[in-house]
């Protein structure tokens, strides 16, 4: 393959890709679309084989003008950037067009040493490694670069240090590998999770002289940017973090451990509850989860959020992502940064969490709604949340569709809804419809723990959403880093990323 064009779209709210190399073209199906036309039905990722048939997502719509191709009529090409607000037609004709140095012209086709352009002056050369070619959408609204939808890494704009934002119940997670004997002590069953009761009191300090354990900064806001973090590896301190935290040994040990991940916390400290712990009890393959959140319950606005040098980071940021949890514990804090992101155009992002958030915490939930620019939420999450909502379906489609149709507050840019569904397809929802992505497909003796799964998804998304990359990009970044954090235990990951 001497270099490809591959760029991905939606007609008729279906899926297409099409790659032309140097050589040949690669084309699937198209379900209503004769295939002569150039259009196809597939998904392609770098990590996985071509399989026809499945929606890989759009960022563009697309017309081929390679010859034999290029029946039909032109459709115009539209980002779905999150960043690059309401998604509109930006190259009228459609069309992209390769040219060698001396300008001929070659179609759709794009070789090694072609510039791929578009009419507005965006423009990147094609080099022998590169295997597919995406304008960036944001980018070409300006007549910027293009960026590469997947093979060798190309350009990468700089980030600022605090261009991510997160909010939320910080952890000290205490992993170790225990004996029936210790579950039975404190009630536990092998493979669960509770919330710390007045019997736990002892488990945690027990747990610590009993057994080797292992620490990590945990927390589902946390676990997030800190795998976000891990993707975007430099700069460090990209992402930052508020929550709080006790005046004691595991305080000490929890900001230690969001320094080695690079993330730049900044805790409220407090003397009247301990720092929040969740103990790991690992026997064979089963993980018992006991989480005593007390610090992480006494966030307040006024004393930490209000501080100026405090506040100084929040404005510093372009993205922001807080879980529903945390709208438990300060959902003025939660308003207020929301209320910022959407007064200055920014990216602000929740998770529904859990069910329990959607039923008993609705009042403040849909106060923040008409603020969310990007919103997450497993299957289970999402069905409840419709429930409550009176969405009257269970067709998880419809419950995205009618979600992202909620009122708004800033109308310059569109919502988002992301549902994931385990080892299903990911579903994803935009004012130009409904589509599903397919997971990375692991081989299940290797899943070793899929309770961080879900915030390694949003880690990943939110990765890629800070370089203002298409939607359809920070989708598969969010199933990569889901694919990894499967693969290991605690919601750790290797030293570096091996995505491109």
């Amino acid at each position: 393959m001497t270099g490809a064009l591959c760029v991905t779209g939606t007609r008729h709210h279906r899926d297409i890709v099409q790659i032309i190399t140097g050589h040949r073209t690669f084309i699937a199906w198209g379900r209503d679309v004769p295939a002569k036309q150039g259009w196809v039905s597939a998904a392609f990722y770098p990590h996985q084989r071509w399989r026809p048939g499945r929606g890989a997502g759009s960022a563009v719509r697309y017309r081929a003008s390679e010859p034999g191709l290029g029946a039909g009529r032109p459709h115009p090409l539209v980002p779905l950037s999150p960043l690059s607000g309401r998604a509109r037609p930006w190259l009228p004709s459609g069309q992209w067009r390769g040219e060698r140095a001396g300008g001929a012209g070659r179609g759709g086709r794009a070789a090694a040493g072609d510039l791929v352009t578009g009419e507005r002056g965006g423009a990147r050369r094609v080099t022998a490694g590169d295997t597919g070619l995406r304008e960036h959408g944001a980018a070409a609204q300006r007549g910027g670069t293009a960026g590469l939808l997947s093979g060798r890494a190309g350009a990468m704009p700089t980030l600022s240090e605090n261009v991510l934002f997160g909010m939320g119940n910080p952890l000290l997670d205490i992993c170790a590998v225990v004996d029936k004997d210790f579950l039975d002590k404190y009630g536990l069953k092998p493979n669960d999770q509770i919330l710390a009761e007045e019997k736990h009191k002892e488990l945690f300090e027990e747990l610590v002289k009993k057994f080797k354990v292992e620490y990590h900064a945990g927390g589902s806001t946390q676990n997030s940017v800190k795998v976000a973090q891990w993707m975007i590896q430099n700069p460090y301190k990209a992402a930052t973090f508020f929550g709080c935290i006790g005046k004691d040994k595991f305080g000490e040990i929890l900001k230690k451990k969001a320094e080695e991940a690079h993330v730049d916390a900044h805790y409220y400290e407090q003397s009247e509850e301990p720092t929040g712990t969740c103990a790991a009890c690992i026997t064979s393959d089963n993980r018992s989860l006991v989480a005593n959140l007390a610090a992480a319950n006494c966030y307040k606005k006024e004393k930490h959020l209000d501080l100026e040098k405090n506040w100084k980071l929040v404005e510093k940021a372009k993205v922001y992502y807080i879980a529903g949890f945390f709208l438990t514990v300060s959902p003025e804090a939660v308003l207020k940064v929301a209320t910022q992101a959407s007064a200055n155009n920014k990216i602000f992002s929740l998770n529904l969490s859990a069910p329990f958030i959607s039923q008993f915490y609705k009042e403040p939930m849909m106060k923040v709604m008409p603020y969310v620019d990007v919103l997450f939420g497993n299957e289970t999450e999402a069905a409840t949340f419709a429930r409550e909502q009176g969405f009257e379906t269970e067709d998880i489609k419809e419950i995205a569709r009618k979600t992202q149709a909620l009122p708004k507050v800033n109308t310059k840019r569109q919502r988002i809804v992301v549902f994931t569904q385990g080892k299903d397809d990911t579903v994803l929802a935009t004012e130009n419809g409904v589509t599903t992505f397919p997971v990375l497909v692991s081989d299940q003796s290797e899943i070793v723990d899929t309770n961080g799964a879900g915030d390694a998804f949003v880690g990943g998304f939110l990765s890629q959403l800070v370089y203002e990359r298409p939607v359809t990009e920070c989708i598969r970044a969010g199933h990569y880093a889901a694919s990894v954090i499967i693969k290991r235990s605690g919601c750790t990951f290797p030293e570096k990323p091996d995505f491109h």
